[in-house]
């Protein structure tokens, strides 16, 4: 009886790892799709939703919710709260920027559940009524804005940056937006704005 040939043969290795990644590649999307699917809901089944209580804009709120779930995902589709954006959902753009507890952050890095018990402010909170706030009127007046989807973290951040003080100069201004993405390119403008309410003085 012929022993069998041990010799590595490449050409026949290769035509397998091809014939492997051929298959794999060939599988049709939606089924990797579906296995992904299945996947979130047994995991979202086994996580259990968790009580939470949030002040938003002056009006509270409790439920129970995913603790996945983000800041921004809950405003927007949760409370139907639209006017905080999301851009690049990975705090880099600034689109989603909120005050909670009078601190600007990044609310798509935000945990819903890690604010329990806070006060969140969003760009519908900052108007009085009828009466805009004054940082909002003094973007529309200096034209801080093109597409305006950046703008609502813009005007949010704008407000902090003055309450914590880094609104002295435009140097400091641009330092402390720098967070705060505008792919219009309407910086000058932003910057006008934010050093008009500064020498308003107003309460903001």
């Amino acid at each position: 009886m012929e022993k069998e040939n041990a010799t590595p043969n490449p050409r026949r290795d290769f035509l397998k790892k091809s014939s492997l990644i051929t298959a794999v590649a060939l599988t049709p999307t939606a089924a990797i799709k579906a296995a992904d699917n299945q996947l979130d809901e047994r995991i979202a089944q086994a996580i259990e939703n968790v009580p939470c209580s949030i002040e938003i804009n002056g009006t509270k709120h409790t439920m129970k919710i995913d603790p996945r779930i983000t800041l921004l995902d809950l405003l927007r589709e949760r409370l139907h709260l639209t006017g905080t954006k999301k851009g690049c959902d990975y705090g880099q753009c600034g689109a989603c920027t909120v005050h909670v507890d009078g601190q600007r952050v990044n609310s798509c890095l935000t945990l819903a559940v890690m604010n329990d018990g806070k006060k969140v402010t969003t760009i519908e909170g900052l108007a009085n009524g009828s009466e805009l706030h004054p940082m909002q009127a003094a973007f529309i007046k200096h034209d801080g804005f093109q597409c305006g989807y950046c703008t609502p973290g813009q005007i949010m951040s704008a407000v902090a940056c003055i309450r914590e003080g880094h609104a002295d100069n435009e140097g400091e201004i641009r330092e402390f937006m720098s967070g705060n993405i505008c792919r219009c390119g309407a910086y000058p403008n932003i910057v006008a704005a934010i050093q008009e309410v500064k020498k308003g003085g107003k309460n903001i």
